[in-house]
């Protein structure tokens, strides 16, 4: 089975027209791109993705328009999006009406960080199979067994796997915790399995997928080069030649 590569960038970071750029970019390389909703309160990133959803906020960017930019790509590019947000965005909308809405401009898979397998319910994954829409829970490196199942059985499209404790963002190097954490996960895992959270080069890539990851889910390492560049044709350029090496990481 073919590895995969899963790369992020903050829906309209630092306006929507840029996204759209960098998104067509990153798919010349990329398996996925994932989109993230840009949040005042973002538990679950480091830094370098909040500053990302800070240059997004301060540029009016509203959830209306994250799915305007993914009709817009939708017409030019079949590479899947999935869309990685809170749950009060979701919430505010109503569950149905963004799952729906969601499916409507193209959009092909749905994380939502802090909704918790065991309280989204029955109605969550049955709207989301209604819509075509793929599910996608995140593990933690001190998720139990038993919790791990249910995140299997509730993930529609592959298991989010966290590779350490904290926040996003890069890092030097790769832990055998890590890695004995994704075997482990393996074993248990029906779904595939792919990996993030401080993946930021290709040797990252080959360690992570040699030990047995289906892919791996990169963010920062992109968003740092958007912070660095702005809207510009060298981001474009730096993006493109990240997806690249990234990618050659997963053919292995």
């Amino acid at each position: 089975m073919e590895k995969k590569l899963v790369s992020f960038i903050v829906a309209g970071d630092p306006s929507p027209e840029a996204t759209l750029k960098y998104m067509k970019a990153l798919a010349k390389y990329s398996d996925i791109i994932e989109l993230g909703v840009p949040f005042s309160d973002p538990m679950a990133d480091g830094p370098t993705i909040q500053e990302g959803d800070i240059r997004a906020l301060n540029n009016g960017m509203k959830v209306s328009k994250v799915f305007d930019i993914i009709k817009e790509f939708r017409k030019t590019n079949n590479t899947p999006i999935v869309v990685m947000t809170y749950y009060n965005p979701v919430y505010k909308i109503g569950v149905e009406n963004f799952v729906k809405k969601l499916n409507e401009v193209g959009g092909n898979g749905l994380i939502i960080v802090d909704l918790p397998v065991e309280y989204c319910g029955n109605e969550y994954i049955n709207i989301c199979k209604k819509y075509n829409i793929g599910t996608i829970f995140l593990s933690a490196p001190n998720t139990e067994q038993e919790r791990l199942k249910l995140i299997d059985n509730n993930s529609s499209l592959f298991v989010y796997l966290i590779s350490v404790y904290g926040t996003t963002g890069t890092r030097e190097g790769i832990s055998e915790k890590a890695l004995n954490f994704l075997k482990n996960t393996k074993k248990i895992c029906k779904n595939p399995v792919y990996v993030g959270f401080g993946i930021s080069n290709k040797e990252h890539v080959e360690t992570f997928i040699k030990n047995g990851a289906d892919g791996v889910i990169v963010g920062s390492a992109y968003v740092k080069i958007i912070g660095k560049y702005g809207d510009s044709e060298e981001t474009i350029l730096k993006l493109e030649e990240k997806a690249k090496e990234l990618k050659e990481g997963t053919k292995i």
